[in-house]
């Protein structure tokens, strides 16, 4: 009779399969997580949104009305200070919209 292997020991690659497996239940370290992902998401979407406007940091915050050393702290992933007027303001600069939805958490 073939041992039956306990689908929590597949092998995967999946890196949301793998963090699952690794946090477990732990409601706080997933909360902060979380916290990290969007800070990721955040600062990855300013850095794209200003490449694909052929921007430099530099361009950007002129046109934003700062400096590239805020520019760039802002395309840092591990940045906590991201303003919703900032936030606007680069949107604006960038002949964007900034669109925010709330959405049910994931059990």
């Amino acid at each position: 009779m073939a041992k039956q292997k306990n689908p929590r020991n597949k092998r995967t690659r999946d890196a949301s399969a793998i963090l699952d497996r690794v946090i477990g239940r732990d409601p706080e370290l997933r909360r902060r997580i979380e916290t990290e992902k969007l800070g990721l998401r955040v600062a990855q979407m300013i850095h794209d949104a200003r490449t694909a406007a052929g921007l430099t940091q530099a361009r950007l915050a002129e046109l934003v009305g700062t400096t590239q050393s805020v520019v760039s702290r802002l395309e840092d992933a591990d940045y906590e200070g991201h303003s919703l007027s900032m936030l606007q303001r680069i949107a604006e600069a960038l002949h964007r919209r900034i669109e925010i939805r709330f959405v049910p958490e994931v059990a």
